[in-house]
């Protein structure tokens, strides 16, 4: 069964901290990736924790397993621009999705 999870993915080494999001390396093909993730609902909501190095994003999924699979195809990853710190199952308890 599909539940929601919390997952925080911060900057990796390859990171370019005098570039802007949209200025890194192979911008346009992470983006391609993170949509069609969000299209098809896998992600439901994400984006840059501000005044940090990371990035907040809500799956649905079925384990923290499905999800470090499914992001293995992002090219961010092979390029070490993002990394996965932390996966876990989290609960909505105000609002709605």
């Amino acid at each position: 069964m599909r539940q929601l999870f919390a997952v925080i993915r911060s900057r990796g080494e390859a990171w370019q901290d005098s570039l802007r999001l949209e200025d890194q390396q192979s911008w346009d093909r992470h983006a391609e990736f993170m949509d069609a993730l969000e299209s098809e609902g896998f992600v439901v909501l994400g984006g840059p924790l501000e005044g940090s190095p990371d990035v907040l994003l809500i799956f649905r999924a079925e384990s923290p397993e499905e999800i470090v699979e499914r992001l293995a195809a992002d090219p961010w990853i092979g390029m070490k621009l993002l990394r996965i710190s932390r996966i876990s199952p989290w609960t909505l308890r105000l609002g709605s999705l």
